[in-house]
């Protein structure tokens, strides 16, 4: 059960396309003085060292963030991301990576709460050592919990804000997690059909990920629907070949920057020839 850590990973090209989105979301939401609430379902250690062992056993970062690293010109969404980066590493050498409940704490406001749960015991850990490098007195609005997001999710909707922020990215090492995603983002919806849900998943050869994907596209909310394939599928089978973000209730700045970004980041990314990305929308 407790195999799976981010950090072997982190960086990556799913990375890339994930937190270059959600600090889009996090300040569109910025942009009104009315609290909102993140909730993080799938935290993991919140900083990664890409010097790390665990990081550089694939070096996955090399074809993620290194590529962006080497371009001369970024579109807005992009560089916003990498303005996120150097703000964790001020000596301009892009050492530690920050995830999602990184991104989303730096950018808490005052009046804006953040749950985030993580069921690895030792990623908890990690995470609530890195959490209160940010707040070293504590913060009242920031609430950790080593428990299933999954089940917790529920009890947190509507936030008494009536605005809210849902980030859902499980490993899916499991298959369950499929059908446990799509469960949990219609029950959500179901409590508060306002709900910015961000589900990420990875493109990989299994079937679950097609039932997904058609699942998903055909809830009843206002929707956009993102992926990148950074390569063809491997001939044995295996791998992550690209990523998706399936967005309810999205910014509507959202769809244009992803139309100025999606080009720019399959070229820069592209592994080799099928590399190509998708962009759908519903209700928008």
């Amino acid at each position: 059960m407790f195999s799976y850590r981010h950090a072997f990973h982190a960086g990556n090209h799913a990375d890339v396309l994930k937190h270059a989105t959600l600090l889009h979301i996090f300040t569109y939401y910025a942009q009104k003085d009315s609290a909102y609430s993140i909730i993080d379902t799938h935290c993991g250690a919140g900083i990664y060292d890409l010097e790390h062992d665990w990081a550089q056993t694939k070096g996955e970062f090399y074809d993620g963030l290194d590529r962006v690293l080497q371009q001369d010109h970024y579109p807005e969404l992009v560089e916003q991301y990498l303005d996120a980066i150097a703000d964790l590493n001020p000596d301009g050498t892009a050492r530690y990576y920050p995830g999602s409940p990184w991104l989303a704490l730096e950018r808490l406001r005052p009046q804006d709460s953040f749950h985030g749960f993580e069921l690895h015991p030792s990623e908890f850990e990690i995470l609530s050592e890195n959490v209160a490098q940010l707040f070293p007195k504590g913060n009242r609005r920031v609430r950790l919990y080593p428990d299933n997001g999954f089940e917790q999710l529920g009890r947190l909707l509507p936030p008494p804000s009536r605005r809210a922020i849902v980030v859902m990215d499980p490993s899916y090492e499991a298959k369950a997690d499929y059908q446990q995603v799509l469960t949990s983002v219609k029950n959500a919806l179901k409590r508060f059909a306002q709900a910015c849900i961000v589900v990420w998943y990875p493109i990989v050869q299994r079937p679950e990920v097609q039932v997904l994907q058609r699942k998903l596209e055909q809830l009843d909310t206002p929707w956009l629907h993102v992926s990148l394939s950074v390569r063809a599928p491997a001939k044995n089978g295996l791998g992550l070949h690209g990523s998706g973000l399936f967005i309810s209730n999205p910014p509507w700045t959202l769809l244009n920057a992803l139309e100025q970004s999606l080009p720019w980041l399959t070229k820069t990314l592209a592994q080799d020839d099928r590399a190509s990305f998708q962009l759908h929308h519903s209700g928008l």
